[in-house]
């Protein structure tokens, strides 16, 4: 059992979207303790900060496609 809930997290760790990872970087904290705080304010905000989660996970990517770094001229 304990087999199958690890490869559900690592799963989810590889492609999800990196909002807790980044966030947990920029705050210097752990994205283990800044997942655990994101489950608590789900829960007692009935799932508004799910919302958001799926907004600023948005965001990032759109970050992430306009910023690219480009190694030479030629990558346009």
């Amino acid at each position: 059992m304990k087999a199958i809930i690890t490869s559900i997290r690592y799963f989810f760790e590889r492609n999800g979207f990196g909002v807790f990872t980044r966030l947990a970087d920029r705050l210097g904290m752990r994205a283990k303790n800044v997942r655990i705080y994101f489950i608590y304010v789900t829960f007692f905000t009935a799932g508004l900060s799910f919302g958001l989660y799926l907004t600023v996970a948005f965001l990032i990517k759109l970050k992430d496609l306009i910023y690219t770094k480009r190694s030479s001229v030629f990558d346009l």
